[in-house]
């Protein structure tokens, strides 16, 4: 059966980790990125791997017109076929008090977190809505769930991802399609590294002293509710790691 998932943010953390799960259950991709040579190392790999085919868009969520421009050159067959769309590109930029906030910092954050997701949505639920079925993955954090100090604008976005989750369902529900928030806690993925802005050391720093998730373990929870019978549908999950118990308690063996 010819069946898609199409996977923002796909060059790292949870979107490649997602890559990899659904070609190794068969699933054709679609992946999207803004660094061409992983995503082209990346579809080379699973292509020969999995025996499936993977079609890449190079482009930035941030840009309205990248956005559509790449996914209409996306043949009929293979539109008419995206069956799951997962919503991961996103990320913080800097963190400290709402009053020493960088405006780009804040409108890198705005314009891929909330836009980005708003523009892939709308340009792929067309597609769903023709075939009455389909799934939306938004990935967004327990930041979407809690504020923590020094999180203001990153924090307001993820609570943006959890509303936009809802209303999505909302909308959505008469055409069987079913949209689940995922809200992971601490990950060691590309995430702090890109808050810290290429700080290694501080990067390192925000895991030491407990085992945080991993990409695979979100992976493998997407791929778990996307498993499920036509009828169950999986709102909201928040995951954490056993060491987390909120967004600013974690249990550290320092």
């Amino acid at each position: 059966m010819v069946k898609y998932v199409f996977i923002t943010g796909a060059t790292s953390g949870f979107g490649e980790a997602c890559s990899h799960i659904f070609a190794e259950k068969g699933w054709n991709l679609i992946v999207t990125g803004r660094r061409n040579d992983r995503l082209e190392k990346l579809a080379a790999f699973l292509t020969s791997t999995y025996n499936i085919n993977v079609e890449t868009l190079n482009f930035d969520v941030r840009s309205l017109q990248e956005v559509n421009k790449g996914i209409e050159s996306l043949s009929s067959e293979v539109k008419s076929n995206i069956e799951i769309l997962i919503n991961n590109a996103g990320l913080a930029v800097g963190r400290g008090p709402i009053d020493t906030g960088e405006i780009d910092d804040w409108e890198r954050m705005i314009d891929t977190n909330i836009k980005g997701l708003l523009y892939v949505t709308k340009a792929i639920v067309p597609y769903l809505k023709q075939n009455k079925k389909g799934h939306i993955f938004n990935i967004g954090s327990i930041a979407g769930k809690e504020v923590y100090p020094g999180g203001n604008v990153y924090c307001a976005t993820k609570h943006a991802v959890d509303a936009l989750s809802k209303a999505m369902r909302i909308d959505l529900v008469q055409y069987a399609i079913k949209v689940t928030n995922i809200a992971p806690g601490a990950a060691d993925t590309e995430f702090s590294l890109v808050r810290f802005k290429g700080d290694e050391e501080t990067a390192e720093s925000v895991y030491n002293g407990f085992e945080p998730l991993v990409a695979k373990d979100i992976a493998e929870t997407i791929y778990f509710v996307a498993s499920r019978p036509q009828h169950v549908t999986i709102n909201d999950l928040v995951i954490m790691p056993t060491a987390q118990a909120s967004a600013t308690v974690l249990w550290k063996n320092e």
